[in-house]
């Protein structure tokens, strides 16, 4: 009975437990941050929104005058699709369109049409030049805005003379309507402007800036009066806030695939580049040259190749690679012996008969077919005898 020693493993591989040591800290502080991000999202998913946003509690929302309209009992709904605010318009609800300018030419237009013959207030929140021509006609924006913050209302709307001054400015217009209210001038043009729809009932108002609806500017001059009288003149009003994923923004005759938003000469710019790399790597690769000797740096008996094979067969129980080995090794020795070439050294028709004739006293070959051709050994045992066997055998062979 032989006894192996252990070795210890040479892998460079970590294993599974030293990844895991490695990593948990990292994992931890990923899992940790993941899971205060969410909590955070949650507690404040309510409170922050977005600019003019009356659900938002930012210095920039409206949540404060919502709940002041709210207080009053106007409703105040948030919808983010034109669809939902046209068919929101009424006699009794108040429309404000947040970001007028975000909308295509044609909700413009869609917008203005559900609007006037909705006869409810529609307000427009700092309209350009872009939107205003189409959601108030004969209302024309100044290029040039006003750069005072704090105007006095100089107009007999009496929302604005009740609310006094006010931080409006911004945008200035000028309209063709003799009807309209002129408010909180800014060198001779209004900020605010009410245009009434003698027909439906309804009017326009238009705000240059959206400050008297800031939470941060509500307690400010007369902000909240003047944004409490323009919004709660009805008991509804519908907050529409423009989104771009909005399907009524997509014009089906504008459709364009991504190549064709793609800029002109894209193609070439990506041969272009591609040649680039080519030679970029054909210039940084390593050049072929002739093979070049090198000695190993450690010099390895070749004993220690012989036991390190042994060990593999004997711990994955392949006697029978080991005594094919063997055969094989002690066949291709034997067959110069005997005459016979190397290459029918494993032909039993070619290597046997030569080696009978060799051996006189080795019987009539069917020993010697059965120890260099027979089935594998069924255990160690018989491997270590094999192994003796061709030994002897080749030892009988070369003895003179």
């Amino acid at each position: 009975m032989t006894t192996e020693a252990t070795l210890p493993s040479t892998s460079a591989s970590p294993t599974a437990r030293q990844l895991w040591t490695r990593t948990r800290g990292v994992v931890a502080a990923v899992v940790l941050l993941l899971v205060a991000a969410v909590v955070i999202a949650t507690i404040r998913s309510d409170a922050r929104h977005g600019t003019l946003d009356p659900r938002s509690a930012d210095p920039r929302g409206s949540r404060a005058v919502a709940e002041l309209l709210a207080d009053r009992g106007v409703d105040t709904r948030v919808v983010t699709t034109l669809d939902a605010a046209r068919a929101a318009a009424a006699p009794d609800t108040t429309l404000l369109v947040s970001a007028p300018d975000l909308l295509t030419e044609r909700q413009q237009t869609w917008l203005r049409s559900s609007a006037a013959d909705s006869g409810g207030r529609t307000l427009l929140v700092a309209p350009g030049s872009w939107s205003v021509e189409r959601l108030a006609p004969g209302v024309t924006a100044d290029p040039a805005t006003s750069l005072d913050s704090e105007l006095a209302p100089d107009c007999t709307l009496p929302a604005a003379q009740r609310a006094g001054t006010a931080d409006l400015g911004g945008v200035r217009y000028t309209t063709t309507h003799l009807d309209a209210d002129e408010c909180y001038p800014s060198e001779r043009l209004a900020t605010l402007l009410r245009i009434p729809d003698r027909t439906k009932g309804g009017d326009t108002v238009v705000l240059g800036a959206p400050d008297i609806l800031y939470n941060d500017r509500l307690d400010e001059q007369g902000n909240a009066s003047l944004a409490l009288q323009l919004l709660g003149s009805r008991p509804h009003l519908v907050w529409y806030l423009p989104s771009l994923s909005d399907t009524s923004a997509a014009d089906a005759d504008d459709e364009r695939s991504f190549f064709d938003l793609l800029p002109s000469g894209w193609l070439w710019g990506t041969l272009q580049l591609f040649i680039a790399a080519a030679v970029a790597a054909l210039w940084r690769a390593r050049r072929l040259g002739p093979l070049v000797p090198e000695k190993l740096p450690v010099a390895i008996r070749a004993s220690e190749t012989v036991e390190g094979r042994a060990r593999l067969y004997r711990k994955s129980n392949a006697r029978d690679r080991a005594a094919a080995a063997l055969r094989s090794t002690t066949r291709t020795r034997l067959a110069p012996l005997v005459g016979v070439p190397v290459t029918q050294a494993h032909t039993p028709e070619a290597l046997l008969p030569a080696l009978s004739a060799h051996l006189h006293n080795h019987g009539d070959g069917q020993a010697l077919h059965t120890l260099l051709f027979g089935p594998p050994p069924s255990d160690d045992a018989a491997l270590i005898a094999l192994a003796d066997q061709l030994d002897a055998l080749e030892r009988e062979v070369r003895r003179p």
